[in-house]
């Protein structure tokens, strides 16, 4: 059957070609997405430049990890579904795997972290999350209606922090988008070749939406511990964009807040995430690993994993079929233009609760997160390295 052994062929390639790179791929989803076009365009030739740069269009207009997001749906266009499974697992697996490990090695040793280094840790999660906030505000909020949406949902976030109204400040942004908002005119540009209809597209996109409204419901309903968290780790995918940085403050209110996750493990993973190449998203299998109730471990890490990547894949495969289409009507757009508003006022109003009232304390914290934002956003310093700098510098103030 020589058609079969074709397609395992080109499943095992995608496999191997994406372990690689999440071996190698280090830097975050920006430097992700340059390792992606000089391996898939420049060397492979799997796809045009027209249609790579229309399919990062289209994954950073979703919400959930962008640079993952772009692998799946070569993995998809290559091979099917299992594809884009395998594009999934071979760049997630390796920083999913030492993450874990990590996580039991702090669970054996308490004390694996000193107190000051982890105080270094909450200070730079102050000037890591600024940046990307502040990244996403330009490029989202350029305008007074936007920044107005960003405001309120802000505001709404800081007075009633709740998981239902997450939900309804989305909502409500992509109402007042749909009726304030005038999209520009989409440009037009290749599409990457896929094998899904419509019809599966909106299956697809079904699932996510009864994921979404259900799953609150359901763990509300039967106070099941394990899905509470299925539903935390699904939500946090599903209403980020922008990349691995801005899903810190949306976990952290989740799993910290509740007690799931101590502060002092969730900074400690962190930082380690910050060190390992592949999907910034992968912090999730830490989590999982460290929960203080079962499912924890490995079957923790991995089952807390795919919830947070969940809604990535079911936005990707819902929307490809469809974004043909939809990219050109102007009352999706408008309405998608008022979410992002939206969510970048969750992330604001996360970003001062819990990441700045848990880490700025004194003056100097202060300083040395304005020095991280600094080395951040002016010096072009990789993320990785403020991040041990700024750990190594709390140790020794601590020191001090």
């Amino acid at each position: 059957m020589p058609d079969a052994a074709s397609r395992q062929s080109g499943l095992l390639t995608v496999f191997l070609v994406f372990l690689r790179l999440g071996l190698t791929s280090f830097g975050g989803p920006v430097a992700h997405l340059g390792y992606f076009h000089q391996e898939f365009v420049v060397r492979r030739r799997w796809l045009g430049e027209r249609a790579y740069a229309d399919l990062v269009a289209l994954c950073q207009f979703l919400p959930g990890p962008a640079s993952s997001q772009v692998g799946m749906a070569i993995g998809l266009s290559r091979a099917g579904y299992a594809g884009a499974l395998a594009a999934w697992v071979g760049f997630t697996l390796p920083s999913a795997v030492v993450l874990i490990l990590f996580a039991q090695g702090i669970a054996q040793d308490a004390g694996l972290v000193p107190a000051g280094v982890l105080h270094g840790l909450k200070v730079v999660a102050v000037a890591v999350v600024a940046q990307a906030v502040w990244g996403m505000a330009r490029n989202l909020c350029p305008d007074t209606p936007r920044l107005g949406i960003m405001a309120v949902a802000a505001g709404l976030a800081l007075l009633a922090p709740a998981a239902w109204l997450q939900l309804l400040v989305i909502a409500l942004a992509g109402g007042i988008g749909l009726a304030c908002l005038k999209p520009g005119q989409a440009a037009a540009g290749e599409h990457l070749a896929v094998p899904l209809g419509p019809r599966a597209g909106w299956r697809w996109l079904g699932l996510f939406a009864l994921l979404l409204l259900g799953l609150p419901l359901l763990a509300a309903l039967s106070l099941d511990p394990t899905l509470l968290r299925m539903d935390a780790f699904f939500r946090s995918g599903a209403l980020v964009f922008g990349g691995g940085h801005v899903v810190l403050p949306l976990l952290q209110a989740e799993v910290v807040a509740r007690g799931w996750v101590g502060n002092e493990a969730f900074l400690a993973g962190y930082g380690a995430a910050q060190a390992v190449p592949g999907p910034l998203f992968s912090f999730a299998a830490f989590l999982g690993a460290s929960m203080q109730a079962g499912p924890s471990g490995w079957a923790g890490g991995l089952l807390y994993l795919a919830a947070i990547f969940a809604p990535a894949f079911m936005l990707l495969c819902g929307a490809l079929p469809l974004w043909e289409r939809l990219r050109r009507l102007p009352r999706a757009r408008a309405a998608m233009m008022g979410i992002n508003a939206g969510v970048v006022g969750l992330l604001l109003a996360a970003l001062y609760q819990p990441v700045w009232t848990s880490a700025i304390l004194q003056p100097r914290d202060f300083a040395l997160a304005l020095v991280a934002l600094a080395a951040l956003q002016f010096c072009k310093v990789p993320a990785w390295l403020v991040v041990l700098a700024t750990a190594a510098a709390g140790g020794a103030l601590q020191g001090g």
